[in-house]
């Protein structure tokens, strides 16, 4: 199972309390983190406001059904893994979850370790997913040189700067990212942590400074982008 020290995140939507109960009982004895909700809107609301490693998500739901939440989740570009569970077993019932972005589909009633070992394995076929290449303690780009371990930077311009913990991870993240859109819940994951959520303008300042330090025109920047309402991105 995914190691204690490497909590992964749950959000387990379900309506039935008793099963709702029995399964967070049963995920946190696996050293996992659970988010409840119990509706549609209160999962996406969570979804919009958390980083998540994995979605387990009943299909029959009040408000707005799981169908229709796994739909909005996959057209907002978020790629966690969505584990439906479902009173329904016909092939079309399945055909339509998977269609509609589930990445697996259990029907009820289950077996719990099944349940446990699927859950094991989206997460960590989605952990090595996320697991990019990591760079090492210095890169260079653009005539910038950034040491990560000694948190300093040498400018284009020759200018020496000193790095934020903060401002270090996320140009790591970035950097070990790059030419591909970092979203807003990823850096809210890997630079902050699950529960201290800065606001996207905390993010942009951020962005701003990297553009400043190491950008030879930084109104029209050649290495750090925002990406309008999904994230951010630095190309070479």
């Amino acid at each position: 199972m995914v190691r204690p020290n490497s909590k992964a995140n749950i959000l387990l939507v379900e309506d039935e309390e008793n099963l709702h109960e029995a399964l967070k009982l049963n995920l946190e004895l696996e050293q996992y983190e659970i988010t409840s909700a119990y509706d549609g809107n209160e999962a996406l609301k969570a979804i919009k406001d958390e980083y998540f490693d994995l979605i387990i998500l009943d299909v029959m739901l009040p408000n707005v059904d799981g169908i229709t939440v796994a739909e909005t989740v996959r057209l907002q570009n978020n790629e966690v893994p969505i584990l439906m569970l479902s009173a329904k077993n016909t092939s079309a019932d399945r055909v339509l979850g998977l269609k509609k972005g589930a990445d697996d589909y259990l029907t009820k009633p289950f077996n719990l370790e099944e349940l446990l070992l699927r859950v094991d394995k989206l997460i960590l076929k989605n952990k090595k997913l996320l697991d990019k290449e990591t760079i090492g303690d210095t890169y260079e780009f653009g005539n910038n040189k950034v040491d990560f371990k000694a948190q300093e930077a040498t400018t284009f311009n020759k200018k020496n700067i000193q790095l934020s913990k903060k401002e270090v991870m996320l140009l790591k993240l970035l950097i070990e990212n790059r030419n591909e859109v970092v979203t807003r819940e990823k850096i809210l994951q890997s630079v902050w942590g699950y529960n201290v959520y800065p606001t996207t303008r905390t993010i942009d300042n951020f962005i701003l400074n990297f553009r400043k330090y190491f950008e030879k025109d930084s109104r029209n920047p050649h290495f750090f982008h925002s990406v309008r309402g999904v994230g951010y991105k630095y190309s070479e």
